[in-house]
């Protein structure tokens, strides 16, 4: 069997999770890819083909002229909607295009929830070169949120407190990216949780979620992740209202809520596995075949009515950040221990001598700790030793 799996760069998601998954499961993989020498370097073994994975026509006359598919993945924020159409070209299992355009485009998703009557938060859309001057006149609920209407990790998302400091911020962004369409939001308070769940059309499994920390204002840098085993059922039964709202259920989806008073608001929905190591510690912590769970989906396989998934598991994340620009100059080695019990894996992500300018965004990530035991306690002090123990430093 074969599977068309669509990237941009490599991530460890692929790389460490869905390619060894396929492997297991004996299917030939393709990787259509506009970076094909970076995958090459990865996964040397894999067949890899260039392709404008951006264009959907591209993609689907790649695989028509190729072997034949029989299934059409990515886990790819920016991939969804082109991989759903083409997935539905070749009559294939499939997210919802629209879904997944409604996912990846925050714009339409606000619409869409208010449409619904699912929730309704103030925003409005600043198009590519459009003059944020007009913002001005707007009734704009300040503190807001200003974001990139199809971002992702926390890139150019910052907190805004007055019309002066929104277009300033605007035209910042403009001037990085001219491209690039903005949205402008009311700011939901609260506190900021994730809820992982798995579909195939038919049922749909709560994996559980997470407790996010993120750094100060006014940006949005998720700096630790803390695993909830469950959240409470009535915030649970409002975040799937609103994903039903959507037409999100197939395959994976990493949603982020926030909840004040009892009552949880989307701040996105990103359809696909959650990233950045949290979707390796969840196949570790639940000891599920998570990644082939998900490819099955793809392969029109059903889910089974129970995963078997561990419940008793607790895990946490956290991501050491750099605070200023310049080269790293000391920093720890990948580490695999096993401490009280606790499992820990840290995992760099800069190399010693590397020079980097401070983004405010997971970008300023130097590496990743993640950890898992059955005591939350044992867990957090796992993780804080190590991290004492440890030295980053960064040269002007």
């Amino acid at each position: 069997m074969r599977l068309y799996l669509l990237a941009l760069n490599p991530t460890d998601s692929v790389t460490e999770g869905f390619l060894p998954a396929a492997a297991r499961l004996g299917l030939d993989v393709t990787v259509l890819t506009d970076q094909p020498e970076a995958h090459r370097r990865v996964y040397p073994d894999i067949e890899i083909l260039e392709c404008d994975v951006r264009d959907f026509r591209t993609v689907i006359t790649r695989i028509a002229t190729h072997h034949t598919a029989d299934a059409v993945f990515t886990n790819s924020d920016h991939l969804q909607t082109q991989t759903a159409l083409a997935a539905d070209y070749f009559g294939l299992p499939a997210k919802n295009w629209q879904a997944a355009l409604r996912a990846k485009d925050k714009a339409h998703m606000r619409r869409h929830l208010a449409a619904a009557g699912a929730d309704t938060v103030w925003s409005t859309e600043l198009t590519a070169g459009q003059d944020p001057g007009s913002l001005i006149a707007l009734d704009v609920p300040y503190p807001c949120v200003l974001k990139p209407r199809e971002g992702v990790a926390s890139e150019d998302v910052v907190l805004v407190d007055g019309p002066e400091d929104l277009v300033v911020r605007c035209k910042e962004i403009q001037a990085r990216r001219p491209q690039t369409a903005l949205v402008v939001e009311e700011y939901l308070a609260g506190e900021l949780y994730t809820l992982e769940t798995l579909g195939d059309g038919r049922i749909r499994h709560v994996l559980g979620g997470f407790h996010t920390k993120l750094s100060p204002p006014p940006y949005f840098i998720e700096e630790r992740l803390t695993f909830v085993p469950a959240h409470p059922e009535p915030i649970v039964e409002q975040v799937l209202a609103q994903l039903d709202a959507l037409g999100v259920g197939f395959g994976a989806c990493h949603t982020e809520f926030v909840v004040h008073d009892g009552r949880a608001r989307i701040i996105e929905v990103n359809y696909r596995a959650i990233g950045d190591q949290c979707d390796l510690l969840l196949a570790q912590l639940l000891d599920i075949p998570l990644f082939e769970h998900i490819l099955r989906t793809h392969l029109g396989e059903p889910l089974p009515a129970d995963l078997g998934a561990r419940t008793d598991g607790r895990a946490l994340l956290e991501y050491p950040c750099a605070d200023r620009a310049g080269t790293l100059s000391v920093a720890p080695g990948a580490a695999d221990l096993t401490v009280d019990g606790v499992t820990l894996t840290y995992r760099p992500l800069r190399e010693v001598g590397e020079r980097h300018e401070l983004y405010g965004t997971n970008r300023d990530y130097v590496g990743i700790v993640r950890a898992t035991g059955t005591g939350q306690e044992t867990v957090d002090r796992v993780v804080a030793d190590f991290l004492a123990a440890q030295r980053w430093e960064i040269a002007p």
